[in-house]
């Protein structure tokens, strides 16, 4: 029987005032964990299956993932410790599966961190193309470094610490210059010159980007057409109308948001203290117009980044409508090249349709997974004005 757990009157009102049931955060221990096999490794389930003493569960309606007991914990394991699977919702895999990434794709997650998300984008291109993420947070940053390492994907990733409201820089996709007489990225090492290392050490206690920095590439791998590359080239902004041809091919913008769909996340405050939710969560200018204006931001600049004929997914794990139709609607009334698109997957998918048709939701009551909105958006020609 799950747990009933005490939710704070603050987030109840929030609930209330956002339609929401406060019921459902108390399925949250009868939630099954989900996990991504990487590819190659469907021979290791029985493996993982007598070391963990559970059976895993392969869902039929998203490949590779598979779901285990929600008392199961996997950190243990010779699999998860030598990089054959990981943790990952099965609602945030069908966010990534709506990309429709294929080999040779240049693809952007403009909010990336803790890097769960861009690992399976990096599982889905294989050995072409290339995965920027970009995030606002050194820290959680670095944690997605660690991931991309440990999981065998950096070959082909760069991380960006920026913000995802103005970042402006495209895939690398044009040959490094090998004779040039600029100043070229070389191998990268996790060993930083001594002038880096004193600019780091000055913004330890900086989490979060300051306000008008400039980016600050923190990793990339051999093949990220980074290597050979002169350093004034990489952060040459994309000009308004290079996007169309030189931007990239699909964009996820997972947006920060209340987490109120997150069950389980929303649980752990339990632990640690319901003022941190009031804090994180509830902040009146948080959870008012300044939240919904930073989604916004991201979607239009995800979608300014995005080639033409590319395609955007929009997502966020809150369960409210402010949060997600809105943000869309509002910026699909004012975007004209943007053209909401059937997810077509999804018909297959435990999922249910969202307020602005084509868009869907999932929940724990509907999926057995966390809540999470998902819309795909496709960059069409720009109109031309007739005169």
């Amino acid at each position: 029987m799950s747990k009933q757990l005490e939710l704070p009157e603050s987030f109840v009102r929030f609930l209330e005032a956002n339609d929401i049931d406060p019921s459902i955060y108390n399925e949250g221990d009868s939630l099954p964990r989900y996990v991504r096999l990487k590819p190659g490794f469907e021979d290791v389930v029985q493996e993982i299956e007598s070391e963990i003493n559970c059976k895993m569960e392969q869902l039929n309606w998203l490949p590779g993932f598979y779901s285990i007991p929600p008392h199961v914990h996997i950190a243990r394991s010779k699999a998860y410790q030598q990089g054959k699977m990981y943790g990952i919702d099965a609602a945030s895999g069908a966010a990534v599966s709506a990309l429709g990434i294929s080999p040779g794709d240049h693809v952007l997650d403009l909010c990336a961190a803790p890097g769960a998300k861009l690992c399976m984008m990096l599982d889905l291109l294989g050995d072409k193309g290339t995965a920027t993420g970009v995030d606002v947070a050194r820290h959680r940053l670095s944690a997605c470094r660690t991931m991309l390492q440990k999981y065998g994907l950096g070959e082909r990733s760069r991380l960006f610490l920026a913000d995802g409201t103005t970042f402006s820089l495209p895939p690398t996709t044009n040959l490094p210059c090998g004779s040039c007489d600029e100043e070229t990225f070389k191998q990268w090492t996790s060993r930083r010159p001594y002038k880096e290392r004193k600019q780091v050490a000055k913004t330890r206690n900086n989490f979060v980007l300051p306000l008008h920095a400039h980016p600050e590439i923190v990793f990339y791998g051999h093949n990220s057409g980074v290597i050979g590359l002169p350093k004034k080239e990489l952060f040459r902004p994309l000009d308004q109308n290079d996007c169309a041809n030189r931007g990239y091919d699909k964009v996820l913008v997972d947006a920060e948001c209340t987490h109120d769909g997150s069950i389980k996340h929303i649980q752990k405050f339990e632990q640690w203290g319901w003022t941190t939710l009031e804090r994180r969560v509830l902040d009146a200018e948080r959870t008012d117009t300044n939240l919904t204006a930073l989604q916004l931001n991201l979607l239009r600049n995800g979608f300014r980044l995005l080639k033409q004929g590319g395609i955007l997914v929009y997502s966020t794990c809150s369960l409210t409508h402010a949060q997600n139709e809105d943000v869309v609607d509002q910026f699909l009334a004012e975007s004209s090249s943007a053209e909401l698109q059937e997810i077509e997957m999804a018909k297959e998918w435990p999922c249910r349709s969202g307020r602005t048709p084509k868009t869907v939701r999932f929940d724990p009551s509907t999926s057995a997974t966390s809540g999470l909105f998902v819309a795909k958006i496709k960059k069409m020609a720009p109109e031309k004005n007739v005169l």
